[in-house]
């Protein structure tokens, strides 16, 4: 589903870097891209890397994050004024682990096309699992993988853990994908 060669050829490098956008990031920062990512992650410009895209800083802001650049992802997005930036910025937050603040930019993220894309995958990985770990209503609920995500973190090395790594990297995939591409 995840193509990394859709987003041109410097978005390409950088995400073979990190297992071609496929890595399982983990619930809560680690310590962050070594010096070559982050040397590449700097020299990127938002409009130059995405010159078509619908939310070009806000996939920048993606980027950063999946390669655990808590800082700079948070730089980015904190002060823009979309539902995208408020929604990387929530789970920025909720990776932290900052879970109400997480909550919080939620909020103004509403019903993001995002969410029924998530929800359809979320409930394909539940039924190939066998597994129901999160209940999916009619919609999506991120406070629900909010709450499941802290419960996950306290049982490392757990399937509830794998499985909630998973969700998060559909998640990723999905919002980054929604910014990144030509609208």
């Amino acid at each position: 589903m995840f193509n990394p060669g859709a987003y041109g050829k410097d978005v390409r490098a950088i995400l073979a870097l990190g297992g071609d956008g496929a890595r399982l990031m983990p619930l809560t920062f680690g310590p962050g891209a070594g010096p070559e990512v982050r040397g590449q992650l700097k020299s990127m410009a938002a409009r130059e890397s995405f010159p078509h895209s619908f939310a070009p800083a806000e996939a920048l802001g993606g980027l950063w994050l999946y390669f655990d650049g808590f800082d700079e992802s948070h730089g980015i997005v904190q002060d823009l004024e979309s539902s995208e930036a408020s929604y990387w910025h929530a789970i920025l937050h909720r990776r932290e682990p900052d879970p109400g603040n997480a909550s919080y930019w939620f909020r103004p993220v509403s019903a993001h096309p995002v969410f029924g894309l998530l929800r359809q995958e979320v409930e394909k990985l539940q039924a190939a699992q066998a597994k129901q770990w999160l209940p999916l209503s009619p919609r999506w609920s991120p406070m629900a993988f909010v709450d499941l995500v802290e419960e996950a973190r306290t049982e490392p090395g757990s399937e509830k853990e794998l499985f909630a790594k998973q969700v998060q990297l559909l998640e990723w995939q999905l919002l980054f994908d929604y910014c990144a591409k030509v609208r």
